[in-house]
């Protein structure tokens, strides 16, 4: 364990939480990030989360299928898009990162300080996501 590392941490996530992004979209952006990238440590903590904030069945149910299902507002589907272009754009070295058009859409719906807080979280979540899939952490674990 490197104590330093996890004040590090520890520091990001207090800085996404003042971000002032609603904390529900901030845990369903890391959802489908972690869907993605296969990591079912953080598919089941993610999902325990919205659970314990009181989304519904449906909406966690098909974060998956974001596009075409009904449950999702406008910014929410922004901000899944983006989550889906950082994950995968990025990986996949295919094109822009994050193109123009889908930058402007998400940038309609959140402020600057709630933009850096889903990035930064889509960001530290991707990092999560790789750390738990080298160590094959599995689902379900207590990391309290």
């Amino acid at each position: 364990m490197l104590p330093d590392g996890l004040k590090g941490i520890q520091t990001i996530f207090k800085g996404i939480y003042s971000g002032g992004a609603p904390n529900e979209l901030l845990e369903m952006t890391a959802l489908r990030a972690s869907q993605i990238n296969g990591c079912s440590a953080c598919v089941h903590a993610h999902v325990q989360n919205l659970k314990k904030a009181g989304e519904s069945e449906e909406r966690v149910g098909t974060v998956a299928a974001w596009q075409e299902a009904p449950f999702y507002s406008d910014a929410e589907r922004a901000a899944l898009a983006l989550a889906e272009a950082m994950t995968r754009n990025i990986a996949d070295r295919s094109g822009d990162a994050v193109p123009d058009e889908l930058w402007d859409q998400v940038a309609d719906h959140f402020d600057e300080k709630q933009l850096s807080a889903i990035v930064l979280n889509i960001a530290v979540t991707n990092m999560f996501n790789r750390l738990n899939a080298t160590i094959k952490e599995p689902a379900g674990q207590n990391w309290a």
